[in-house]
């Protein structure tokens, strides 16, 4: 066992519960042992960071430290929203001796321990798509997804900026679509894949972003998917909750069903309904269910 800081982020603790159950108990499966952050805010997403960079700075050094403190030298996320802006914050905060000074003494004040620059944040993706936790992931699959069709969509903010992120090529991405392979699925290959969701703009322009979101989903319906996984739960949010808009301003119902990423490997785990939680989704996943039982 590995043990790394565990960051769940905002959305896994309240909207996407199921994505923090499915992690917490696929987690040792794949050998890491979590330890889960309790006492950290949420990251900013791209708004605070926006408006107030240097209280988005403040923020995530604050989590940032708890995880050091932890002992671990990893940083576990599972939302590509939260490992950009963590990521980010880090090497602003590791490459500036002075900036980091300033706000350590800025959270020391309010009790937060100094952050030396001693973590990497990572990804769930990353962790299982490569190296031991790819082996381990090879071994716990054991149920497996024969004959299931599945979708990979990555979003944006998994990819991009490359130099920040670095773990694939953003135009030709390759983690998902080998964990798919690895658990006995099928992966689907489409276009839209590394697209927006369209969720940064949702409540300013819902008919673009609509126009974002459709484009996933049909090129993968188009091409036989029987369900799509994504690694960041905006993304799940936008593609799951919002075919119901998709079908209103269409008159199609997609009914594509859509997992988190530590549900699909759950799925191929053999883990438990109470810890995959797929009664909490909007599209239903029943029909993955029932074809794996068949």
């Amino acid at each position: 066992m590995r043990r790394v800081a565990y960051y769940r982020g905002c959305l896994a603790s309240l909207s996407a519960k199921e994505l923090d159950s499915s992690t917490q108990a696929l987690a040792p499966k794949v050998g890491l042992e979590l330890a889960a952050l309790e006492t950290v805010t949420c990251c900013g997403a791209g708004d605070i960071h926006e408006a107030e960079p240097d209280y988005y700075l403040h923020l995530n050094a604050r989590i940032l430290a708890y995880a050091e403190e932890t002992g671990a030298d990893t940083l576990l996320t599972i939302c590509n929203v939260c490992t950009l802006n963590l990521r980010q914050a880090n090497v602003q905060l590791t490459n500036d001796e002075e900036l980091l000074e300033r706000v350590n003494q800025n959270l020391q004040a309010v009790g937060v321990p100094r952050y030396r620059g001693g973590v990497d944040v990572r990804h769930l993706l990353w962790e299982i798509a490569d190296g031991p936790g790819y082996e381990l992931l090879k071994q716990a699959a054991h149920r497996g997804l024969k004959g299931l069709r599945v979708a990979p969509f990555y979003g944006c903010q998994i990819l991009r900026p490359s130099k920040l992120l670095g773990f694939e090529d953003p135009d030709r991405p390759w983690s998902l679509e080998r964990i798919i392979e690895a658990c006995g699925g099928e992966p689907i290959d489409y276009p839209a894949k590394v697209k927006c969701c369209g969720f940064p703009i949702i409540q300013a322009r819902e008919e673009v972003a609509l126009g974002e979101l459709i484009q996933p989903i049909e090129q993968a319906v188009e091409a036989g998917a029987d369900a799509m996984v994504t690694p960041c739960p905006l993304c799940h949010l936008s593609l799951d909750a919002w075919q119901s808009k998709l079908r209103k301003a269409t008159g199609r119902d997609f009914a594509l069903p859509i997992l988190h990423l530590a549900q699909l490997v759950g799925v191929a785990a053999g883990l438990e309904e109470d810890e995959l939680k797929f009664k909490r989704h909007v599209v239903s996943v029943q029909p993955v269910v029932e074809k794996l039982e068949v």
